[in-house]
């Protein structure tokens, strides 16, 4: 391992010391709770981490499971314990005292459920809603992150394969930088490589004074991008050129220079439309920014032995690998995998992230294993592929269906466009809810602007949840009418359901701030622990979707918050109610969370229905 990642493997202990003011997941507080108890039950058995987990059975709110582990170990050492139950009862009974716990029990095998305080579960709602959702945000370990995300093809179309990759690594990005996480968020562009030369020469040929002519030259980029690729494979004298022309922008020449550019900067507005509809921003270093590292990398790389001939071609072998990782072609070429493995080596020697992600379809899975790979023999990784830092992830996505089972495409079988495609998911919801007010005699409270910022806010964000709300590595259908369902686990619902929380608050008349200051939450009623015991489990369900890299965790979880919400709001009344302070405090807390849900997931809320 080099020095880097041996001091960057430090970082995984330190997480609680960096959580400023934030008190970490109820897992983490409990955790250390349980850290000590371990300390003081087997004082002997150093380094044991506590394993605590949320009590899927109805003894208790979380469990410890580490009685069985740990007895295992010291079975036969000391005659204090007898068995995995007496080890738990020593866990429950050595926990020092705290303000969270209520009560412990011992089942079976030494499990050790643990209820909450209702009294410290109604203080943590309150403490959030004085000082924000912030202090909520989970610790991490890990201080800087690349998400490497969308990095489509400069001159081609964004297809719903970018857009998979978009909705996905901006939520990621979202999730860790709400951890407090630094995140450098990396659209990996393709815009280097052999297609320039043909798209070069064609701007030549067709304009030969393109630089007075500007983008009217290039017009519709996608139908000049595939004017190129025919002339290029059907024109042999036309390909030479071309080929050439690469040789010839790769190695400097002014006038290749500005015609790359200029298609560069054409094909870049083009994707700009897509992220101003998506609210995505992200900071562009493509292939070509890495091409001036890619001969040092190989140099390093050479002497460290990694780098053999073969064929005619200069490739690294990875064990569990039939192929090797072709680095330099035969011609004398870079391509994917030298630029990859420059980028790597800036984004941990100049950039000096500790944790590289990347968001790709799961068919490049073998190429980003292979890198992987290359990179850990090299020693720039880990040789473990736990939580040492700095560490490496491919999130890998599957395919984004049409209603035939096959690849979503338009009925031309073109690719389908993207910005045709969000356009189409407002134009919808604004036709949907225009019926939905002019049914319920609303429409005359709306003014045009706020009909137009809704049907935005609920058709982008239906076309976000319906991708973000499966595990990504399944396939998914892509269906308009699904996606703006508003019954069911989609955001029109979880849309909805905030609005009518907000409705709810409205209508009491009070001063919400006010009540945060003077007013207490007191969880007297079933269904009230319920909603409380499930917000404060927010943290770690954001820690668990970042740790992981899976959305859909959070998307489970926003649901059930709606459904949980509802059971409460039926069977205990708020305005007018006795309980009515306490209750409005929960509605609040619920409405902060789920618009916190929302921006980590992207979606812009509304407030009215």
């Amino acid at each position: 391992m080099s020095g880097e990642a041996t001091k960057s493997a430090r970082l995984e202990g330190q997480a609680a010391e960096d959580g400023g003011d934030r008190a970490g997941s109820v897992k983490q507080q409990l955790s250390k709770l349980f850290k000590a108890s371990l300390s003081a039950t087997v004082p002997d058995e150093p380094n044991i981490e506590p394993l605590v987990e949320v009590c899927t059975a109805k003894f208790g709110d979380y469990q410890c499971n580490n009685a069985m582990g740990l007895w295992s170990r010291i079975k036969g050492k000391s005659k204090e314990f007898r068995n995995p139950n007496s080890v738990g009862q020593a866990l429950a009974r050595n926990l020092p005292p705290s303000d969270i716990i209520e009560s412990t029990s011992v089942a079976g095998p030494g499990f050790v459920n643990i209820v909450l305080s209702d009294k410290w579960v109604a203080q943590s709602i309150q403490k959030m809603l004085l000082s924000g959702i912030g202090t909520w945000a989970p610790i991490l370990s890990v201080p800087k992150a690349v998400v490497d995300f969308s990095s489509p093809n400069i001159a081609k179309e964004m297809h719903v394969g970018h857009l998979r990759s978009t909705i996905i690594g901006d939520t990621l990005s979202r999730m860790l930088e709400f951890s407090n996480v630094e995140v450098l968020r990396r659209n990996h562009v393709g815009d280097w490589g052999t297609q320039f030369g043909m798209l070069i020469e064609h701007l030549f040929d067709k304009f030969p004074n393109w630089e007075e002519a500007g983008e009217q030259a290039i017009g519709d980029l996608q139908e000049f991008y595939k004017a190129s690729k025919r002339r290029f494979d059907e024109d042999s004298t036309f390909m030479e050129r071309a080929q050439r022309a690469v040789v010839r922008l790769q190695g400097g020449e002014v006038r290749y220079r500005d015609a790359w550019q200029k298609i560069c900067e054409i094909s870049r507005k083009e994707f700009d439309l897509v992220y101003q509809r998506l609210g995505v921003h992200l900071e562009e270093k493509g292939e070509s920014f890495y091409n001036p590292y890619i001969p040092g990398v190989l140099e390093e790389l050479s002497h460290k032995g990694l780098i053999e001939e073969s064929d005619g071609a200069r490739v690294i072998f990875v064990e569990g690998h039939q192929i090797p990782l072709i680095v330099v072609k035969r011609d004398g070429g870079y391509n994917y995998a030298s630029t990859d493995l420059a980028a790597l080596w800036y984004r941990l020697n100049i950039e000096k992230a500790n944790w590289m992600i990347y968001v790709t379809d799961v068919g490049q899975s073998q190429h980003f294993d292979m890198l992987f790979s290359a990179a850990r023999r090299a020693g720039w990784l880990p040789d473990s592929n736990g939580n040492l830092y700095p560490k490496v992830s491919h999130v890998g996505f599957g395919l984004v269906l049409g209603s035939d089972g096959k690849r979503f495409r338009t009925r031309s079988s073109e690719v389908v466009r993207l910005v045709e495609l969000l356009d189409e998911a407002k134009s919808r919801s604004k036709t949907e809810l225009k019926k939905r007010l002019e049914e319920n005699g609303k429409i005359a409270d709306w003014t045009d602007e706020e009909l137009e910022k809704t049907a935005e806010a609920i058709g982008y964000g239906a076309v976000k949840y319906a991708d973000l709300k499966n595990n990504r590595l399944t396939n998914y259908t892509f269906n308009f009418d699904q996606m703006l369902n508003d019954k069911g686990n989609t955001a029109v619902y979880l849309l909805y359901a905030h609005a009518r929380i907000c409705s709810i608050i409205r209508k009491s008349g009070k001063d919400v701030e006010e009540l945060k200051k003077m007013g207490n939450i007191v969880l007297g009623e079933p269904d009230e622990r319920i909603l409380g015991l499930h917000l404060i489990k927010f943290a770690e369900v954001v820690e668990e979707a970042c740790t992981n890299l899976l959305p859909n965790v959070l998307c489970e979880y926003l649901y059930n918050l709606s459904e949980k919400f509802t059971g409460f709001y039926s069977r205990c009344p708020v305005v007018g109610s006795a309980e009515e302070t306490s209750r409005l405090l929960l509605c609040e807390a619920t409405a902060v969370v789920m618009r916190k849900c929302f921006y980590l997931l992207g979606i812009t809320p509304v407030y009215k229905i």
